[in-house]
């Protein structure tokens, strides 16, 4: 359940009173519920042309970070993929509503998606292509691209600017953005404050697979990575990360390369086992326990429930988060 958690691998986040209570705005404002039904024409990230007769009210998210846009921008989805997941892994913007639970994230019921009758089905790349054809057959599908470590921020933004579009709701997406800005800022001085500024910081998530502890490094090209480096930290991760959610691998010893004084963080959650490899299967480990850093006690494991791929206000708890684990 990762990307691993994400739908292939898993390595993030973070949000949002914005911190942790997700509420919203009504989806549409004065300017947008203006607008009415008049037909709406976006290009979506495969270049599919996607024509709406107006606002898309009852909506399927076949991805967590798609959904949390949904719920932020005032839209509860008809359809969620692994609802159970979804409550497990965001707690930053909770449903509102009782969602029918479409399936699995990488496999969703066609059958039960066509029951609902959505108006717009909210899909991202990771989703295949087949997948996404047959879905093209129940209703219109705006699929997304998930991550961009080119610009993970940007890829963010972008997204749930096209999907305020989709559901009338731009100026929610507008004060989002603005919310989250306001966040890192807020987060950049009290770290400064605290005398971390350029402080050497280390996010990862990992899990244990047949016995065998793996470690994803959330290097700069990661949505994490990326805050962390809005908030002024340096990311000490020297791995490679991927293309698209700038994540790399390693294991315990790779932790040796890491700098004495480095700040390392993770998130786990308590319901999936294999997910917290540090308070768990390395525990006792002979290299594990040796690191500097673990010696000195600059290990964080951040809150359970901040989605390491989420929206703003996902990302706006992770900035709490850090804050509050770095200067406490």
């Amino acid at each position: 359940m990762r990307r691993l958690i994400l739908t292939a691998a898993a390595a993030t986040v973070a949000a949002l009173t914005l911190s942790a209570c997700g509420t919203t705005e009504p989806a549409n404002d004065a300017n947008d519920s203006k607008k009415g039904r008049e037909p709406i024409n976006l290009t979506d990230a495969t270049g599919a042309k996607v024509k709406l007769d107006g606002p898309a009210k009852k909506v399927v998210g076949t991805e967590w970070n798609v959904v949390e846009s949904l719920i932020s921008l005032g839209v509860d989805p008809t359809g969620v993929a692994d609802v159970k997941g979804y409550k497990t892994w965001d707690t930053a913007v909770p449903l509102k509503n009782d969602p029918k639970d479409i399936g699995t994230r990488g496999e969703p019921s066609m059958d039960t998606v066509a029951s609902l009758k959505p108006d717009l089905i909210v899909a991202t790349t990771d989703l295949s292509e087949a997948a996404v054809k047959q879905l093209r057959k129940v209703a219109p599908v705006l699929a997304v691209r998930p991550a961009d470590a080119a610009d993970p921020i940007g890829q963010m933004t972008d997204n749930l600017d096209l999907i305020a579009k989709a559901t009338g709701t731009t100026q929610q997406s507008a004060k989002l953005k603005k919310d989250f800005e306001a966040k890192l800022a807020e987060g950049k001085k009290a770290l400064a404050d605290a005398g971390l500024a350029g402080a050497e910081y280390a996010f990862a998530d990992g899990y244990v697979t047949a016995n065998q502890v793996s470690i994803r490094p959330f290097t700069s090209g990661s949505l994490i990575g990326a805050v962390n480096e809005k908030l002024g930290l340096k990311n000490a991760w020297k791995v490679k990360g991927d293309k698209s959610y700038g994540l790399g691998a390693t294991d315990v010893e790779g932790l040796t390369r890491l700098g004495d004084d480095v700040h390392f963080a993770y998130i786990g959650n308590d319901s999936d086992k294999s997910s917290t490899p540090f308070t768990g299967a390395l525990a006792k480990d002979k290299v594990w326990t040796s690191l500097p850093f673990v010696k000195k006690g600059n290990v964080h494991r951040l809150p359970d429930g901040v989605w390491m791929f989420g929206g703003p206000e996902s990302m706006n708890q992770y900035v709490d988060s850090v804050v509050a684990a770095l200067t406490k």
